[in-house]
C-alpha cells in the first residue's frame, strides 16, 4: 500500500523545443511520485517511455511551438499573481492514454489499492 502524500507546485515551465507543453514543476517531494511512477512501470504496466520521467502538472499541450510559447507566457503571469495554495494531496493515480495532443482515462486507482 502507498500511502497518500502532499507535494508542492513550483515554477511554469515548459518541454520547448521537445514538445510544445507547458507545465508546473513539481518542487517539494517530487521523489515521491517518481517513487510511485517506478514502482507502476512494471510487470504488465511497463512501458519504455521516450523521455525521462519528470513529475509535473501539464497545463497545455500545443499543436504548435508558437503556441505553446505563448501559453507559456500567459501561464509564467498568472501563475505569479496566483495567491491560492500551491499545494495538494496525492491520494489517487489516473491511468491514461494519451496520442498527440488528446488524452483518454484509462482507469483511476486509489493510493491505498497500490502495493510498494
Amino acid at each position: 500500500m502507498v500511502e497518500p502524500f502532499d507535494i508542492e507546485f513550483g515554477d511554469v515551465e515548459s518541454f520547448i523545443p521537445t514538445t510544445p507543453t507547458v507545465f508546473i514543476r513539481v518542487a517539494h517531494k517530487g521523489y515521491r511520485m517518481r517513487e510511485l511512477h517506478d514502482a507502476l512501470n512494471a510487470e504488465n504496466l511497463e512501458y519504455a517511455e521516450p523521455l525521462v520521467y519528470m513529475p509535473h502538472l501539464t497545463i497545455a499541450k500545443s499543436s504548435s511551438m508558437e503556441r505553446a510559447r505563448e501559453v507559456f507566457d500567459l501561464s509564467v503571469e498568472r501563475w505569479c499573481n496566483f495567491q491560492g495554495p500551491r499545494r495538494t494531496r496525492i491520494d489517487t493515480v489516473t491511468f491514461v492514454r494519451g496520442r498527440d495532443c488528446d488524452w483518454t482515462d484509462i482507469e483511476e486507482l486509489s493510493l491505498a489499492a497500490v502495493p510498494r
